[in-house]
């Protein structure tokens, strides 16, 4: 049986599936062409992460089709349920990534409250010439310890950052409307383990209290963060999206930051990718990446050996 893992997979994930008898093809076949591709080479395993995208037709035009697999969480590129009723399994890796996301946040975090992806860039251009006024400049950091992190979605990505952030002696809060609480399991490198539970609060509460924020939520019709949101919020707060662009209103985004009501905002993805809006990009008060959050080298090993491992179980 042939996979096309049109988005590409992890040596261990193609290690794994030609030991179980597949064969593992990597091409990246354009969207307009993918029909015809999958029905001449009788593929029986599309995979795919966030560039292919699989709706009805698609599924139509492709019999041979049995198991639509996604690298990652979100499937909102995938029409899920009307595949699940065409008889086709439909499978993920939903705890692959988590930590990677997480590391990602916190990494936009410590930059933006020390001002380093300012200062990355004003170095090379101004480091022996205006030494002192950068140093004056980016003189106002702030730490991470001891300041609150509200988490906006406390599925496993959300856990799996508020666990970086008690690790680093922040507070936690968090809201989301399907859970009422989590107990979170720190493991140390030598073996030792502390418990966290976490009660979730409103989400007006979050906002309230929080000096930095967090989104891990799925897409949805309505805006997650808008005005009404950054108004609730503290003075200086620092917010990061790594979740699903357009969860958070990037014009309100901005101008919540010219306000000063935003500190400073990371954003791994947006609305309109894969060509975010040039005042964005511009923008000096943003911590930026190119949707990089599931993009390690253990996670993709990760995702690559457990959608091998779920193949392998459905089609023996």
């Amino acid at each position: 049986m042939k996979v096309l893992a049109n988005d590409g997979i992890s040596k261990s994930g193609i290690n794994a599936l030609v030991k179980a008898g597949y064969e593992v093809i990597t091409t990246t076949v354009a969207q307009e062409q993918l029909a015809n591709y999958i029905n001449e080479n009788s593929i029986t395993v599309l995979l795919v992460r966030s560039a292919t995208t699989v709706r009805k037709d698609l599924i139509d035009a492709c019999p041979t089709l049995k198991i639509i697999g996604r690298g990652g969480v979100g499937m909102d590129n995938i029409d899920v349920e009307y595949a699940r009723e065409k008889g086709l399994h439909v499978i993920n890796t939903p705890a692959a990534s988590s930590h990677s996301v997480a590391e990602l946040v916190f990494g936009h975090f410590y930059g933006l409250a020390r001002f380093l992806h300012n200062s990355n860039r004003d170095m090379p251009l101004e480091g022996d010439t205006n030494f002192k006024g950068l140093k004056k400049a980016y003189a106002k950091g702030v730490e991470l310890k001891g300041k609150t992190l509200g988490v906006l979605g406390f599925g496993r990505i959300g856990q799996a950052t508020a666990k970086v952030a008690l690790g680093a002696g922040m507070k936690v809060i968090a809201f989301d409307p399907f859970l009422e609480k989590a107990n979170l399991e720190l493991e140390f490198f030598d073996g030792q383990k502390v418990n966290f539970e976490i009660e979730t609060i409103t989400k007006e509460e979050v906002l309230k209290q929080a000096d930095f924020i967090t989104l891990h939520v799925p897409s949805q019709k309505d805006y997650v963060i808008d005005e009404a949101e950054f108004n609730i919020m503290k003075d200086g707060v620092i917010l990061a999206n790594a979740a699903r662009g357009g969860v958070v209103n990037e014009v309100a985004l901005v101008k919540a930051i010219e306000s000063g009501k935003v500190a400073g905002a990371a954003l791994d993805v947006f609305e309109k990718e894969p060509k975010p809006e040039i005042q964005l990009l511009m923008n000096a008060s943003l911590s930026l990446t190119p949707h990089t959050g599931a993009a390690t080298n253990e996670a993709q090993d990760r995702i690559g050996t457990e959608l091998a491992s779920q193949i392998v179980s459905i089609l023996g």
